[in-house]
């Protein structure tokens, strides 16, 4: 990618033309984040692209904000193999007792912790977000909580690394993981390879598909799942509650991120119109982590 288009405004803002990108023009990849640290409400959203961005593809990133949009920069990047560069600056990080590493990095050597290595360039997923290292912690939580499901789903995985970790704490269950993006599919191949994780449909192993949802015969044939796990947004968690709810076991968990403190209370009103209650919570930064049951147990 040698240009980019980039535009500062809310979080909220950012948040919200995130979730209208469904459909988004893949020659467009986006990404967001939070420019200050000491300012949290400020996000900037970029779109990359291969050659000069002209009026089509300002007027795209345009129509993600809902009224009127912040201004919108055209910016050159220089000649760079971003990929490794990504990498050079991606720290290792622990949570739980995972410790989650680039290629360029070495495995931790630490007794008790499960190292997994995922490509910096696969952003989302790589455990840098608050919203990965806590779903880590969450799942670690649960193990210690006794929690021991025979049927997980990873919904929107990206990576794979949460249903990687999860296998690590119950490796005779079933998985099944799906992403609406079929980059993300040949993503969570990749690093099963790259990580020793046997794919297939037999127990200890998993099957990843491309799918909207729940919306695929195998999630469907495999249900019902002790444990479901969505990192996604808070947009698309509301929308997958009734369909969670139903493809859940009894006493069933969910693990929900990628959802924002501020939008917690919306995603637990919508699950606990379908029986589904909080049990547990993280939060990290301005980011919450959800561990709802179908029976609450207090």
């Amino acid at each position: 990618m040698s240009w980019k288009l980039s535009a500062i405004t809310s979080r909220e803002a950012v948040e919200q033309a995130l979730d209208r990108a469904e459909g988004w023009d893949e020659t467009l990849v986006l990404a967001a984040f939070e420019v200050d640290p000491d300012k949290p409400d400020v996000w900037q959203l970029d779109a990359y692209c291969e050659d000069k961005p002209g009026d089509t593809e300002r007027a795209a990133v345009a129509a993600l904000f809902e009224s009127d949009a912040p201004e919108i920069v055209a910016e050159e990047l220089p000649d760079a193999d971003w990929v490794s560069e990504s990498q050079k600056g991606a720290q290792p990080i622990r949570a739980g007792r995972f410790y989650v590493h680039t290629p360029e990095h070495p495995a931790s050597e630490e007794a008790g912790v499960t190292s997994f290595c995922i490509p910096a360039a696969q952003a989302f997923g790589t455990g840098q977000h608050a919203t990965t290292a806590g779903c880590l912690e969450m799942l670690d939580t649960m193990r210690g909580d006794g929690i021991m499901p025979h049927t997980v789903a990873d919904i929107g995985t990206g990576t794979g690394l949460l249903a990687f970790a999860a296998r690590d704490l119950w490796p005779r269950a079933r998985y099944t993981v799906s992403d609406i993006d079929p980059l993300c599919t040949e993503a969570v191949i990749d690093n099963a390879l790259r990580n020793r994780i046997p794919l297939g449909t037999e127990p200890g192993k998993v099957a990843a598909m491309t799918a909207e949802g729940m919306d695929h015969k195998l999630l469907h044939a495999r249900a019902p799942y002790d444990l479901l796990i969505a990192n996604i947004l808070a947009a698309p968690l509301i929308e997958l509650a009734p369909d969670f709810a139903a493809a859940l076991a009894p006493r069933g968990s969910v693990l929900l991120a990628g959802l924002l403190a501020t939008q917690e209370s919306t995603v637990r009103r919508a699950y606990r119109r379908h029986g589904l209650r909080l049990h547990k919570r993280i939060q990290r930064g301005d980011w919450s982590i959800l561990w709802l049951r179908a029976r609450y147990v207090g």
